[in-house]
Parts: structure tokens; C-alpha cells; sequence
């Protein structure tokens, strides 16, 4: 599993390509070959996933059941309107304009890089985001950190 990490703003030009930072693009592992799946996230943004990364999520999206409505349901929401990426020679992605229309994705872009994703952010959405943080994040790293030790 990919560790990716970073906060890169960046610009979108008016064709919808994107510029793949160079300190975020040597953090991508060979096995990705400049590949991504890009789909939309769980707040008003993308998800980019180098391609190796995609494969594994999408094996544990498959072992949820067709037969169990929650579950279906849930597959057809994360996985709607997934694309397969390729980076070009000038390290550029072409979002795909429905995405951009999700994300309200126009010019100025925040990619956040954590774990094996990146999150593809208008700067508007990324700004509001930030100003919605939690007004106690330390009960919140208790409460949550606490939970996944207890799980273990």
C-alpha cells in the first residue's frame, strides 16, 4: 500500500488537464505506471487512486453482496462515474468534465495526498472544508484513535 502524503495547489486549464506535482508524482509507486482511477468522493471532491491502489479497493467493494440492498447500493454509489486516468508525457491528467461538475472544480485545485489516495478539491470547497473542521479535533483524535486501539 502506497503512503501518499502532501497538500499541492495546482491549476486546472481550460482543456480540464491537470499537472501531477513533481513531489507528489515521486511518491507514486512503479506498480501504479502513471495510471489512475479518479471517482467522487464523500464530500464535494475526487478521489484519484494510482491504479494498483484502485485494484484493491475495488476487490473489497466486489466481495459486498448483489443480494443485500444496502450493500448493492453502495457499490453503485462509490463506484458511478469512475474513470480510468492516464498521465501524459508533461505529467497531466484530463479530469473528466461530469467530475469537475461535481467537485465545482474550475481553475484553482487543492490535491490532498494521504494514505493511497489523492483528493481532487476546488479551492472554494477545500477553503469551506477547512473552515468546518471540528471545534475540538483532540476529542475527535481521542474518540476515533481510541476506537481503532480498542478494535485491534
Amino acid at each position: 500500500m502506497s503512503q501518499l502524503n502532501g497538500e499541492y495547489p495546482c491549476t486546472m486549464d481550460a482543456k480540464g488537464r491537470l499537472i501531477i506535482p513533481a513531489a507528489l508524482k515521486k511518491q507514486l509507486s512503479k506498480a501504479a505506471k502513471n495510471s489512475f482511477f479518479i471517482n467522487r468522493g464523500f464530500e464535494k471532491c475526487c478521489i484519484l487512486y494510482p491504479s494498483n491502489e484502485w485494484a484493491t479497493t475495488v476487490e473489497d467493494i466486489n466481495k459486498l453482496s448483489d443480494y443485500i440492498k444496502r450493500e448493492r447500493e453502495f457499490k453503485r454509489y462509490f463506484l458511478r462515474g469512475a474513470h480510468k486516468l492516464s498521465m501524459d508525457t508533461s505529467s497531466r491528467i484530463l479530469l473528466p468534465k461530469q467530475l469537475q461538475d461535481y467537485a465545482e472544480i474550475k481553475v484553482d485545485v487543492v490535491l490532498l495526498a494521504y494514505g493511497n489516495k489523492i483528493e481532487i478539491w476546488s479551492q472554494k470547497q477545500y477553503d469551506k472544508m477547512l473552515k468546518e473542521q471540528p471545534v475540538d479535533f483532540s476529542a475527535m483524535a481521542e474518540e476515533v484513535m481510541t476506537k481503532r486501539r480498542d478494535d485491534k
